[in-house]
C-alpha cells in the first residue's frame, strides 16, 4: 500500500520553488502560501511504512472524526487537530460554487493559452503552463486523484481562481473531508496525504512508529522537477513530475496573473 500512497501524493520545496526566475511559475507558489497552504503541503518530507498501513486498514470516520488502531494504541483526529498541525484557515468559503463570478470570468481569459475565452471544464493543454501546473497540484496534493489529468473539472477550475485571486477558503473543512472520505471503507476516494498523516501520528502520546523513510524526491516539486514539469507539457502535453536530469532551460514569458486580494 504504502507505494500507492506515495505515488499519489506531491510535496513542494517552497525554499527552492520560491527562488526560480520564471514569476509565472513562483506566483502560484506565492498564491499557495498567501491561501495558507503552504504548512500542508511542504510539511517534512518523511512518512513511516507501516504505521500508514495500518492507519488505514483500521481507519474509520466515527462521530465526525478520524479513528483508527496503530500498534493496539488508538488514534483519534478531530478536524480542530488537523488545522492546527499544519495551520489551515478554517474560516472562508465551504461551497466552491460561491467563488466570485467575476473572478471566474477574468480567470477564464487569464488563465488560456489563446485569446479563446476557456470553458469552466476545459482540457489542461488550454491553459497557460503555470495554470497548468496550479490545476495539476490541486488534482495530486488536495484531491489525491488518480489518472488521467488532461481534463480539468468544474471543481477544479472553480478552486483555481479562488487561490489565485485571493479568496478566503476553509481548507480545514475541504481538506478533513478528504481525509475522513480516505479512510472510509469502499470509498472511491483515493489514499494519499502520506507525510501529512505521518506528521499526525508523530504527536500521538505512546506511539512508537519506527523507522523513518524518505520521502522520493521524484515527488517534491522543487526548481529543478518544475522546469522537468514545463519541458514535458510544452513538448508533449505532459505528466505531473518526474525525476531526471535539467536541461537547458527556456525562457518563458508569458505573464502571471495579477493578483489582488479578494474578502
Amino acid at each position: 500500500m504504502a507505494s500507492s500512497l506515495i505515488s499519489n501524493s506531491l510535496h513542494i520545496s517552497f525554499d527552492s520553488v520560491l527562488g526560480m526566475d520564471d514569476a509565472g511559475q513562483v506566483s502560484v507558489f506565492e498564491s499557495f502560501v498567501a491561501t495558507g497552504l503552504n504548512g500542508f503541503l511542504g510539511c517534512p518530507v518523511v512518512y513511516y511504512e507501516d504505521a500508514l498501513t495500518e492507519f488505514f486498514e483500521n481507519g474509520l470516520v466515527r462521530d465526525g472524526m478520524i479513528v483508527s488502531t496503530i500498534q493496539g494504541i488508538s488514534v483519534e483526529i478531530s478536524e480542530e487537530v488537523f488545522a492546527t498541525a499544519f495551520e489551515l484557515p478554517m474560516e472562508g468559503l465551504t461551497d466552491l460554487s460561491e467563488v466570485p463570478k467575476d473572478l471566474v470570468f477574468d480567470a477564464r481569459c487569464v488563465f488560456s493559452e489563446s485569446k479563446e475565452q476557456l470553458s469552466i471544464s476545459c482540457k489542461n493543454k488550454e491553459m497557460k503552463i503555470e495554470f497548468r501546473l496550479l490545476g495539476d497540484i490541486l488534482v495530486k496534493t488536495i484531491y489525491v486523484k488518480v489518472g488521467s489529468f488532461d481534463a480539468v473539472t468544474h471543481e477544479r477550475f472553480l478552486l483555481m481562481p479562488a487561490i489565485t485571486y485571493g479568496v478566503k477558503i476553509n481548507w480545514s473543512s475541504l481538506v478533513f473531508d478528504i481525509l475522513k472520505d480516505m479512510v472510509t471503507p469502499c470509498s472511491r476516494q483515493a489514499k494519499g496525504y502520506t507525510i501529512q498523516i505521518c506528521v499526525l501520528l508523530k504527536n500521538v502520546p505512546g506511539l512508537e512508529l519506527g523507522e523513518s523513510r524518505a520521502f522520493p524526491s521524484s515527488r517534491i516539486l522543487t526548481e529543478k522537477t518544475v522546469h522537468r514539469y514545463v519541458v514535458i507539457n510544452e513538448t508533449f502535453g505532459g505528466e505531473v513530475v518526474a525525476d531526471a536530469p535539467r536541461v537547458k532551460k527556456t525562457p518563458v514569458k508569458k505573464a502571471a496573473a495579477k493578483k489582488r486580494p479578494y474578502r
